[in-house]
């Protein structure tokens, strides 16, 4: 099954509609790092992390799955060799921490964007996470709702796709 993004804030997944948040700067198929961007095409979910204080109960998914350490982190930094990889901090490099106060992060579903292979500056971290309250934009991933997530966790395999429609 695939989840069906929207530019427009919506996303459909099994025939249910659900809101979701995009990039701050919309939806477009030439992303960039940094640039704000959440990326258009057909994005495979790789695999299915969690902060396993905050969801007791591992996640029911047809996805690899694992918890998340406080010093989880993802490289986003260009000039690095493991950029857009999952790394350790410490590290030597730029790295976002994936173990986040905010609980955006509490469940991330992991896309095969720009890792296969992995190209120098075309954006890294894209997921699939919690959104915010409010559902404000994204830094260029796309965010639903914590239930919602959870459903399309629980009917994702390894044959689901984040499908994201440009702007």
């Amino acid at each position: 099954m695939d989840l069906i993004v929207s530019a427009q804030g919506m996303a459909e997944w099994g025939g249910s509609r659900m809101r979701c948040a995009v990039g701050r700067n919309g939806v477009h198929a030439d992303k960039r790092e940094g640039d704000g961007v959440t990326p258009a095409g057909k994005w495979r979910m790789r695999a299915l992390l969690f902060r396993p204080d905050r969801i007791l109960r591992a996640p029911l998914t047809g996805l690899p799955l694992r918890g998340l350490r406080p010093e989880d982190s993802w490289c986003d930094d260009a000039a690095d060799e493991l950029y857009n990889k999952p790394v350790k901090l410490p590290y030597r490099a730029r790295a976002e921490q994936l173990w986040r106060e905010d609980g955006i992060y509490d469940v991330i579903v992991v896309l095969g964007y720009n890792d296969d292979p992995v190209v120098p500056g075309k954006g890294s971290a894209i997921f699939l996470h919690i959104a915010r309250p409010d559902f404000t934009p994204t830094e260029g991933c796309v965010a639903v709702g914590r239930e919602d997530l959870l459903t399309i966790a629980a009917g994702a395999g390894t044959g689901s796709w984040v499908v994201v429609g440009e702007s």
